[in-house]
């Protein structure tokens, strides 16, 4: 999963959206994902986002990334390069971006 915390009054956010989706095609083995922390405040909780987009990666059981990321696609392709390379080994990326994992996995797949 690759999951974009994001916010519609970010001009950042509007600007990377077309990068992401175009990122979205070129890795079909991930699952791409765009929420917008205002409209769906019930995914990120208590997640304080100080930092517009946010990115958080997961393997489909655990989150292995959460943090600012610069709105560039290579560096999010160059990201999931490096997790997917180590996911087995990854310790993941702790109790709270699983919270995050664990609710937005469990509102999509309802």
């Amino acid at each position: 999963w690759a999951v974009c915390l994001c916010a519609n009054w970010c001009g950042t956010c509007r600007d990377y959206r077309p990068l992401f989706d175009e990122l979205a095609r070129a890795h079909p083995g991930v699952r791409f994902e765009w929420v917008d922390i205002e409209d769906e405040a019930e995914i990120a909780g208590d997640l304080d986002v100080e930092t517009f987009p946010t990115l958080l990666i997961a393997d489909g059981r655990r989150a292995l990334f959460l943090g600012p990321l610069l709105p560039q696609a290579p560096v999010l392709a160059r990201l999931l390069t490096s997790l997917q390379a180590g996911a087995a080994g990854a310790a993941g990326a702790g109790g709270e971006a699983q919270e995050v994992f664990e609710r937005l996995r469990a509102a999509r797949d309802a």
